[in-house]
Protein backbone atom coordinates (compact mmCIF):
# COMPACT_ATOMS: atom_id res chain seq x y z
CA UNK A 1 0.00 0.00 0.00
CA UNK A 2 0.98 3.51 -0.80
CA UNK A 3 1.42 5.49 2.08
CA UNK A 4 0.02 9.41 1.37
CA UNK A 5 1.49 11.73 3.52
CA UNK A 6 -1.51 13.37 5.83
CA UNK A 7 -1.56 16.40 8.14
CA UNK A 8 -4.32 16.77 10.69
CA UNK A 9 -6.94 19.21 9.43
CA UNK A 10 -6.06 22.18 11.25
CA UNK A 11 -2.38 21.93 10.45
CA UNK A 12 -2.78 21.37 6.80
CA UNK A 13 -0.37 23.75 4.87
CA UNK A 14 -2.52 26.72 3.41
CA UNK A 15 -3.21 27.48 -0.29
CA UNK A 16 -0.43 29.92 -0.16
CA UNK A 17 2.14 27.45 0.02
CA UNK A 18 1.29 25.17 -2.78
CA UNK A 19 2.95 26.82 -5.91
CA UNK A 20 5.88 27.07 -3.94
CA UNK A 21 9.20 25.25 -3.89
CA UNK A 22 9.30 22.12 -0.88
CA UNK A 23 12.78 22.12 0.70
CA UNK A 24 14.09 19.45 -2.04
CA UNK A 25 13.12 22.03 -4.58
CA UNK A 26 10.51 20.24 -5.85
CA UNK A 27 7.06 22.14 -7.51
CA UNK A 28 4.30 21.09 -4.91
CA UNK A 29 1.43 20.83 -8.05
CA UNK A 30 -2.07 21.98 -7.82
CA UNK A 31 -4.75 19.21 -8.64
CA UNK A 32 -7.38 20.19 -11.24
CA UNK A 33 -9.17 17.03 -10.27
CA UNK A 34 -9.05 13.60 -8.32
CA UNK A 35 -11.94 10.82 -8.72
CA UNK A 36 -11.74 8.76 -5.83
CA UNK A 37 -13.47 5.27 -4.81
CA UNK A 38 -14.60 3.52 -1.89
CA UNK A 39 -12.17 1.06 -0.68
CA UNK A 40 -13.45 0.11 2.91
CA UNK A 41 -11.21 -0.47 5.95
CA UNK A 42 -7.59 -1.26 6.32
CA UNK A 43 -8.62 -4.07 9.25
CA UNK A 44 -11.88 -5.35 9.62
CA UNK A 45 -13.35 -7.71 13.04
CA UNK A 46 -15.53 -10.50 11.48
CA UNK A 47 -18.80 -9.32 12.94
CA UNK A 48 -18.86 -6.23 11.46
CA UNK A 49 -20.64 -5.94 8.42
CA UNK A 50 -20.18 -3.67 4.97
CA UNK A 51 -21.32 -0.87 4.83
CA UNK A 52 -22.50 1.38 2.06
CA UNK A 53 -20.57 4.65 1.11
CA UNK A 54 -22.60 7.30 -1.50
CA UNK A 55 -23.84 10.37 -1.40
CA UNK A 56 -27.30 12.43 -1.65
CA UNK A 57 -25.19 15.67 -3.02
CA UNK A 58 -22.11 15.55 -4.89
CA UNK A 59 -21.18 18.92 -4.08
CA UNK A 60 -21.50 19.07 -0.39
CA UNK A 61 -19.40 15.99 -0.33
CA UNK A 62 -16.66 17.84 -2.41
CA UNK A 63 -17.08 20.30 -0.10
CA UNK A 64 -16.31 18.27 2.90
CA UNK A 65 -13.63 16.23 1.38
CA UNK A 66 -11.96 19.18 0.77
CA UNK A 67 -11.95 20.58 4.31
CA UNK A 68 -9.92 17.56 5.77
CA UNK A 69 -8.04 16.54 3.21
CA UNK A 70 -6.66 20.12 1.45
CA UNK A 71 -3.07 20.44 1.55
CA UNK A 72 -2.47 16.69 1.14
CA UNK A 73 -0.02 14.89 -1.79
CA UNK A 74 -1.48 12.64 -3.81
CA UNK A 75 -0.90 10.00 -6.59
CA UNK A 76 -2.77 7.81 -8.39
CA UNK A 77 -3.06 4.96 -6.21
CA UNK A 78 -2.95 6.12 -2.89
CA UNK A 79 -5.36 6.14 -0.21
CA UNK A 80 -7.14 8.96 1.37
CA UNK A 81 -8.77 8.18 5.04
CA UNK A 82 -11.86 9.96 6.25
CA UNK A 83 -11.51 11.81 9.86
CA UNK A 84 -15.22 12.79 10.71
CA UNK A 85 -18.00 10.50 9.81
CA UNK A 86 -16.46 7.04 8.98
CA UNK A 87 -12.85 7.47 10.97
CA UNK A 88 -10.28 5.09 9.01
CA UNK A 89 -12.39 4.18 6.26
CA UNK A 90 -10.04 4.42 2.99
CA UNK A 91 -11.09 5.68 -0.12
CA UNK A 92 -8.55 4.99 -3.44
CA UNK A 93 -7.32 7.82 -5.50
CA UNK A 94 -8.57 5.92 -9.21
CA UNK A 95 -7.20 9.32 -11.39
CA UNK A 96 -6.04 12.63 -11.00
CA UNK A 97 -5.29 15.50 -12.71
CA UNK A 98 -2.42 16.21 -13.57
CA UNK A 99 -1.65 12.77 -14.10
CA UNK A 100 1.71 13.32 -12.70
CA UNK A 101 -0.47 13.92 -8.84
CA UNK A 102 -0.06 17.00 -6.81
CA UNK A 103 -2.15 18.42 -3.79
CA UNK A 104 -5.66 18.41 -3.09
CA UNK A 105 -6.30 22.58 -3.04
CA UNK A 106 -9.53 24.88 -2.26
CA UNK A 107 -10.31 24.59 -6.18
CA UNK A 108 -9.62 21.02 -6.68
CA UNK A 109 -13.05 19.41 -8.05
CA UNK A 110 -13.49 15.85 -5.86
CA UNK A 111 -15.12 13.31 -7.93
CA UNK A 112 -16.87 10.02 -5.58
CA UNK A 113 -17.59 6.89 -8.08
CA UNK A 114 -19.37 4.58 -6.00
CA UNK A 115 -19.06 2.49 -8.29
CA UNK A 116 -16.73 0.05 -7.00
CA UNK A 117 -18.52 -1.04 -3.65
CA UNK A 118 -22.03 -2.41 -4.01
CA UNK A 119 -23.67 1.30 -3.36
CA UNK A 120 -26.92 1.12 -6.22
CA UNK A 121 -29.15 -0.86 -4.55
CA UNK A 122 -32.04 0.30 -6.84
CA UNK A 123 -32.03 -2.15 -9.48
CA UNK A 124 -34.13 -2.89 -11.82
CA UNK A 125 -34.79 -5.38 -14.28
CA UNK A 126 -37.29 -7.55 -16.73
CA UNK A 127 -36.76 -11.17 -15.95
CA UNK A 128 -37.42 -14.17 -18.83
CA UNK A 129 -39.22 -16.64 -16.10
CA UNK A 130 -42.71 -18.13 -17.45
CA UNK A 131 -45.23 -19.45 -15.17
CA UNK A 132 -45.40 -22.64 -16.95
CA UNK A 133 -41.69 -23.00 -15.47
CA UNK A 134 -43.25 -22.85 -11.73
CA UNK A 135 -44.42 -26.65 -10.68
CA UNK A 136 -47.21 -26.61 -8.58
CA UNK A 137 -48.59 -24.01 -6.84
CA UNK A 138 -51.88 -24.11 -8.35
CA UNK A 139 -53.77 -21.76 -5.71
CA UNK A 140 -50.67 -19.13 -5.87
CA UNK A 141 -51.03 -18.97 -9.76
CA UNK A 142 -54.84 -18.17 -9.52
CA UNK A 143 -54.18 -15.41 -6.82
CA UNK A 144 -51.66 -13.85 -9.51
CA UNK A 145 -53.70 -13.32 -12.06
CA UNK A 146 -55.30 -10.55 -10.54
CA UNK A 147 -52.15 -9.22 -10.53
CA UNK A 148 -51.05 -9.63 -14.11
CA UNK A 149 -54.21 -8.21 -15.01
CA UNK A 150 -53.42 -4.85 -13.12
CA UNK A 151 -49.86 -4.75 -14.44
CA UNK A 152 -51.22 -4.86 -18.11
CA UNK A 153 -53.85 -2.45 -17.65
CA UNK A 154 -53.46 -0.27 -14.38
CA UNK A 155 -55.94 2.52 -15.93
CA UNK A 156 -58.94 0.03 -15.91
CA UNK A 157 -58.51 -0.29 -11.91
CA UNK A 158 -57.93 2.86 -10.93
CA UNK A 159 -58.28 2.95 -7.49
CA UNK A 160 -59.54 -0.66 -7.08
CA UNK A 161 -55.92 -2.29 -7.86
CA UNK A 162 -54.10 -4.84 -6.27
CA UNK A 163 -51.29 -2.72 -4.32
CA UNK A 164 -49.81 -5.18 -1.94
CA UNK A 165 -49.40 -9.05 -1.36
CA UNK A 166 -47.08 -11.18 0.83
CA UNK A 167 -45.66 -14.24 -0.52
CA UNK A 168 -44.71 -16.37 2.47
CA UNK A 169 -43.46 -20.22 3.05
CA UNK A 170 -40.17 -22.21 3.27
CA UNK A 171 -37.09 -20.89 1.30
CA UNK A 172 -36.51 -22.64 -2.24
CA UNK A 173 -40.85 -22.73 -2.81
CA UNK A 174 -41.03 -20.38 -5.89
CA UNK A 175 -41.83 -16.89 -3.98
CA UNK A 176 -39.07 -14.82 -5.67
CA UNK A 177 -39.82 -17.08 -9.05
CA UNK A 178 -43.32 -16.27 -9.21
CA UNK A 179 -42.72 -12.60 -8.80
CA UNK A 180 -39.96 -12.48 -11.69
CA UNK A 181 -42.72 -14.55 -13.66
CA UNK A 182 -45.73 -11.85 -13.06
CA UNK A 183 -43.06 -9.00 -13.75
CA UNK A 184 -42.01 -11.06 -17.40
CA UNK A 185 -44.97 -11.93 -18.02
CA UNK A 186 -46.54 -8.56 -18.19
CA UNK A 187 -43.21 -6.95 -19.66
CA UNK A 188 -42.60 -5.12 -16.04
CA UNK A 189 -39.30 -3.94 -14.57
CA UNK A 190 -39.18 -5.50 -10.80
CA UNK A 191 -36.99 -4.51 -8.25
CA UNK A 192 -35.72 -7.33 -6.36
CA UNK A 193 -34.16 -6.70 -3.11
CA UNK A 194 -33.64 -7.57 0.49
CA UNK A 195 -34.82 -5.89 3.25
CA UNK A 196 -31.63 -5.69 4.60
CA UNK A 197 -29.95 -4.14 1.88
CA UNK A 198 -31.87 -1.36 2.87
CA UNK A 199 -29.99 -0.49 6.09
CA UNK A 200 -27.57 2.00 6.25
CA UNK A 201 -25.12 2.87 8.75
CA UNK A 202 -26.85 5.95 10.00
CA UNK A 203 -30.46 6.47 11.33
CA UNK A 204 -32.84 7.46 8.24
CA UNK A 205 -30.95 5.37 6.23
CA UNK A 206 -33.86 2.76 5.77
CA UNK A 207 -36.81 5.95 5.52
CA UNK A 208 -34.69 7.44 2.24
CA UNK A 209 -33.45 4.53 0.76
CA UNK A 210 -37.60 3.15 0.64
CA UNK A 211 -38.30 6.67 -0.36
CA UNK A 212 -36.07 6.22 -3.47
CA UNK A 213 -37.20 3.09 -3.87
CA UNK A 214 -41.01 3.80 -4.42
CA UNK A 215 -40.25 6.75 -6.25
CA UNK A 216 -38.25 5.14 -8.60
CA UNK A 217 -40.74 2.33 -9.15
CA UNK A 218 -43.41 4.95 -9.43
CA UNK A 219 -41.37 6.52 -12.02
CA UNK A 220 -41.14 3.10 -14.04
CA UNK A 221 -44.53 1.96 -13.36
CA UNK A 222 -46.18 -0.23 -14.22
CA UNK A 223 -43.77 -2.39 -12.13
CA UNK A 224 -43.44 -4.62 -9.10
CA UNK A 225 -41.60 -3.74 -6.14
CA UNK A 226 -40.26 -7.18 -4.52
CA UNK A 227 -38.86 -6.98 -1.26
CA UNK A 228 -37.46 -10.04 0.75
CA UNK A 229 -36.26 -11.50 4.01
CA UNK A 230 -39.05 -9.15 5.72
CA UNK A 231 -38.51 -11.56 8.71
CA UNK A 232 -34.69 -10.68 9.69
CA UNK A 233 -34.07 -7.88 12.01
CA UNK A 234 -35.43 -4.90 10.08
CA UNK A 235 -37.31 -2.64 12.30
CA UNK A 236 -36.02 0.36 10.54
CA UNK A 237 -37.17 -1.21 7.49
CA UNK A 238 -40.73 -1.82 8.75
CA UNK A 239 -41.11 1.61 9.72
CA UNK A 240 -40.07 3.32 6.98
CA UNK A 241 -42.16 0.95 4.32
CA UNK A 242 -45.22 1.65 6.94
CA UNK A 243 -44.77 5.31 6.33
CA UNK A 244 -45.09 4.14 2.07
CA UNK A 245 -47.83 2.06 2.32
CA UNK A 246 -50.23 4.22 4.29
CA UNK A 247 -50.13 6.09 0.73
CA UNK A 248 -49.66 3.50 -1.63
CA UNK A 249 -52.99 4.13 -3.30
CA UNK A 250 -51.19 6.78 -4.52
CA UNK A 251 -48.78 4.32 -6.40
CA UNK A 252 -50.38 4.07 -9.67
CA UNK A 253 -49.20 0.60 -11.52
CA UNK A 254 -46.89 -0.53 -8.76
CA UNK A 255 -47.37 -3.42 -7.10
CA UNK A 256 -45.58 -4.43 -3.66
CA UNK A 257 -44.78 -7.88 -3.06
CA UNK A 258 -43.30 -8.83 0.76
CA UNK A 259 -41.64 -12.05 0.93
CA UNK A 260 -40.98 -14.38 4.58
CA UNK A 261 -40.12 -17.47 5.25
CA UNK A 262 -41.17 -17.08 8.61
CA UNK A 263 -44.96 -15.18 9.02
CA UNK A 264 -45.48 -15.14 12.59
CA UNK A 265 -42.43 -13.25 13.00
CA UNK A 266 -43.24 -10.56 10.79
CA UNK A 267 -44.06 -7.10 12.60
CA UNK A 268 -47.81 -7.03 12.90
CA UNK A 269 -47.81 -3.71 11.97
CA UNK A 270 -46.61 -4.44 8.62
CA UNK A 271 -48.21 -8.02 7.95
CA UNK A 272 -51.75 -5.68 8.47
CA UNK A 273 -50.92 -3.61 5.39
CA UNK A 274 -51.04 -6.15 2.87
CA UNK A 275 -54.41 -6.10 0.99
CA UNK A 276 -53.85 -10.47 0.83
CA UNK A 277 -51.51 -13.61 1.64
CA UNK A 278 -50.19 -16.17 -0.81
CA UNK A 279 -49.00 -19.23 0.63
CA UNK A 280 -46.10 -21.08 -0.89
CA UNK A 281 -46.08 -24.53 0.49
CA UNK A 282 -43.21 -27.40 0.14
CA UNK A 283 -43.67 -29.55 -2.85
CA UNK A 284 -46.17 -32.75 -3.64
CA UNK A 285 -44.88 -35.95 -4.78
CA UNK A 286 -45.91 -35.67 -8.11
CA UNK A 287 -44.82 -32.12 -8.46
CA UNK A 288 -41.44 -33.15 -7.17
CA UNK A 289 -41.51 -35.70 -9.94
CA UNK A 290 -42.32 -33.43 -12.26
CA UNK A 291 -39.46 -30.88 -10.95
CA UNK A 292 -37.02 -33.58 -11.25
CA UNK A 293 -37.79 -34.31 -14.65
CA UNK A 294 -37.48 -30.64 -15.44
CA UNK A 295 -34.14 -30.31 -13.82
CA UNK A 296 -32.64 -33.71 -15.38
CA UNK A 297 -33.92 -32.96 -18.61
CA UNK A 298 -31.55 -29.60 -18.46
CA UNK A 299 -28.20 -31.61 -17.30
CA UNK A 300 -25.33 -31.54 -18.87
CA UNK A 301 -24.67 -35.21 -18.95
CA UNK A 302 -26.62 -38.40 -18.63
CA UNK A 303 -28.16 -39.47 -15.00
CA UNK A 304 -29.38 -43.19 -13.90
CA UNK A 305 -31.78 -42.86 -11.34
CA UNK A 306 -35.32 -44.08 -10.80
CA UNK A 307 -37.18 -40.43 -10.76
CA UNK A 308 -40.21 -41.67 -8.88
CA UNK A 309 -38.39 -43.45 -6.48
CA UNK A 310 -35.66 -40.25 -5.67
CA UNK A 311 -38.83 -38.14 -5.66
CA UNK A 312 -40.59 -40.63 -2.50
CA UNK A 313 -36.93 -40.40 -0.97
CA UNK A 314 -36.90 -36.51 -0.72
CA UNK A 315 -40.14 -35.64 0.53
CA UNK A 316 -39.99 -32.43 2.19
CA UNK A 317 -37.55 -30.67 -0.04
CA UNK A 318 -37.90 -27.87 -1.94
CA UNK A 319 -37.73 -27.31 -5.39
CA UNK A 320 -34.58 -25.46 -4.93
CA UNK A 321 -33.24 -28.05 -2.64
CA UNK A 322 -33.47 -30.76 -5.37
CA UNK A 323 -31.66 -28.34 -7.60
CA UNK A 324 -29.06 -26.65 -6.08
CA UNK A 325 -28.45 -29.36 -3.01
CA UNK A 326 -28.83 -32.10 -4.86
CA UNK A 327 -28.81 -32.33 -8.48
CA UNK A 328 -25.77 -30.11 -8.64
CA UNK A 329 -23.69 -31.02 -6.23
CA UNK A 330 -24.17 -34.59 -7.45
CA UNK A 331 -23.10 -33.39 -11.05
CA UNK A 332 -20.24 -31.31 -9.60
CA UNK A 333 -18.97 -35.22 -8.00
CA UNK A 334 -19.19 -36.64 -11.19
CA UNK A 335 -17.46 -34.01 -13.25
CA UNK A 336 -14.37 -34.17 -10.58
CA UNK A 337 -14.59 -37.55 -11.04
CA UNK A 338 -14.37 -36.94 -15.04
CA UNK A 339 -17.30 -39.67 -15.43
CA UNK A 340 -19.97 -38.97 -18.12
CA UNK A 341 -22.82 -40.26 -16.20
CA UNK A 342 -24.65 -39.48 -12.72
CA UNK A 343 -25.25 -42.91 -11.42
CA UNK A 344 -28.01 -43.86 -8.75
CA UNK A 345 -25.39 -44.21 -6.24
CA UNK A 346 -23.85 -41.04 -6.31
CA UNK A 347 -27.25 -39.33 -6.08
CA UNK A 348 -27.89 -41.59 -2.96
CA UNK A 349 -24.68 -40.77 -1.51
CA UNK A 350 -24.92 -37.18 -1.98
CA UNK A 351 -29.08 -37.38 -0.45
CA UNK A 352 -27.51 -38.98 2.81
CA UNK A 353 -25.34 -36.28 3.14
CA UNK A 354 -27.86 -33.70 3.11
CA UNK A 355 -29.68 -35.27 5.17
CA UNK A 356 -27.25 -35.77 7.65
CA UNK A 357 -26.38 -32.37 7.31
CA UNK A 358 -29.84 -31.30 7.97
CA UNK A 359 -30.16 -33.57 10.94
CA UNK A 360 -26.73 -31.82 12.74
CA UNK A 361 -28.24 -28.19 11.60
CA UNK A 362 -31.64 -29.13 12.96
CA UNK A 363 -29.79 -30.10 16.43
CA UNK A 364 -27.70 -27.62 16.92
CA UNK A 365 -30.08 -25.49 16.15
CA UNK A 366 -32.26 -26.90 19.15
CA UNK A 367 -29.50 -26.77 21.82
CA UNK A 368 -27.51 -23.61 20.82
Amino acid sequence: MKKTKLWHVSSAPSEDLIDKKTTKGKLKIPLNIIRIQPAGYPLRFHEEKDIEVDTDNPRLFEAYAREQWAGFQVNEGDFLFDQFMVPDYAFEVKNCEPKKGGVIGTQTKIILDSKSKKTSYIHQEIPKVAFDEIIGHQQAKEKCKIVKNYLKDPDRFSEWGPRSILFYGPPGTGKTMTARALASETNSGIFAISSTELIGIHVGDASRRISNLFKEAKAQAPCIIFLDELDGDVSEVVTALLQQMDGITENKGVVTIGSTNAPKLLDRAIRSRFEDEIEFLLPTLEDRIKILEMYIDKLPVQIEVNIRKLAVDTEGFSGRDLKEKLLKSALHQTLVKSEDRITSKQIYETLALIKKESKHETLRRIFS
